[in-house]
């Protein structure tokens, strides 16, 4: 298997720049996921690195070699598309061994490798079938035999389970994380716009925005540290709610008042440069908690509608506000256990412990610093 340095890489047509500034290692081994609002680059960066469209500027590595110039065949790489595209008139076993044929490789090297895939795959029942007798998920397992079969040094996955309903993408996804653990020293590099699928597979995400990567980290970090109010909107479902406040307090805790009457206490470091600072508090849905009677509240208001999803219920808020999301002014949403269909029309107001209470100032978060994560006892103590 491969590691993958990307420095300084670019993708234009004509004048229009699509991704610009794109500087990424991948290390040998790593299972690295591409998320992003639609039209954002994800599959396009993916097809630069197979080789399918031509680099326009920086340089591309594999092994220490650029192939920037190099044609997609000689790189080293296979990759499972959307579409299944297998051949519907072969069976499962020529499928997979077409490739192994084409290459002039012996019957004996062909059997061996459809075997170790069927194997990992749980394909062996199924080898002489042709598609047309398979699942949905049976037919993108094949179509990820043909890549195993390659032994390839980096394996590119372009949204292979958007075509399946939502049974079959939980399955599938379950078969591609035992897949890895099969293959731990396999290099992968997955594309999709499927939080899900982001946060349960990868050892890092990379969150692309605006032409460039925005973060980049594991989904743990992504999502207890966003570095920007994109990553905190975009990491999570709901969305992380964001609402405006002004420091009031500074040091190992930030103090904060909102701009609807109520306090928030952040554990996120600020200094004093920062006092009286206009920012945004971000809470997300599932960290919000009813405030106790007199207690002090984050926000407060009249729950406008109620989603109950069994385990938990979702509350909607009238805010009186926009609803430019671009703004951070969207309704605030509530996450809270149980259900609680009877708080509809009713005042609610919430709060959260100050470990989750996060505060952007100027759309980047307070816990970074000069792009570098800053650790609380590096602020000192007022």
């Amino acid at each position: 298997m491969a590691d993958l340095k990307l420095t300084e890489v670019a993708k234009s047509y004509g004048s229009v720049d699509v991704l610009k500034h794109i500087n990424l290692d991948i290390a040998r081994g790593e299972l690295i996921v591409f998320v992003g609002p639609s039209g954002c680059g994800k599959s396009t960066l993916l097809r630069m690195i197979a080789g399918l469209e031509k680099i326009t500027g920086g340089e591309l590595q594999i092994d220490g070699r650029v192939v920037n110039n190099v044609p997609p065949a000689q790189r080293g790489i296979a990759m499972v598309f959307q579409s299944y595209a297998l051949y519907p008139h072969m069976t499962v076993r020529d499928n997979m061994a077409f490739a192994l044929k084409i290459a002039k490789k012996s019957k004996d090297e062909i059997e061996a490798a459809i075997s170790k895939a069927a194997r990992i795959l749980q394909l062996e029942p199924y080898l002489d079938r042709l598609p047309k007798a398979l699942s949905g998920g049976q037919r993108q397992r094949v179509a990820i035999g043909r890549s195993i079969v390659r032994d390839p040094k980096v394996y590119l996955f372009d949204e292979p389970l958007s075509n399946l309903d939502a049974a079959l993408r939980v399955a599938t996804r379950i078969e591609i994380a035992q897949l890895k653990e099969a293959m731990p020293d396999s290099t992968m590099i997955y594309v999709t716009h499927d939080q899900v699928e982001a946060m349960t597979l990868a050892s890092r995400i990379v969150v692309l925005a605006g032409g460039g990567i925005s973060q980049v980290g594991t989904p743990l970090d992504l999502y207890e540290r966003p570095e920007n109010e994109f990553v905190a909107q975009f990491i999570g479902s709901p969305a992380m709610n964001l609402l405006p406040g002004r420091i009031t307090g500074t040091g190992r805790q930030t103090a904060i008042a909102m701009s609807n009457g109520g306090t928030a206490l952040s554990d996120y470091p600020s200094t004093d440069a920062d006092m009286g600072a206009e920012v945004k508090v971000g809470v997300r849905p599932e960290d919000f908690r009813a405030a106790d009677e007199g207690g002090a509240h984050i926000f407060a208001g009249r729950v406008d509608i109620t989603e109950a999803l069994g385990e938990v219920t979702l509350l909607y808020f009238e805010t009186g506000e926009s609803t430019d999301t671009e703004k951070g002014d969207a309704a605030v949403i509530a996450k809270l256990g149980g259900t609680h269909s009877n708080l509809r029309g009713h005042e609610v107001r919430l709060t959260a412990e100050p470990g989750k209470v996060h505060v952007f100032r100027d759309g980047k978060s307070l816990l970074y610093r000069d792009g570098k994560l800053t650790a609380p006892e590096a602020i000192p103590a007022e």
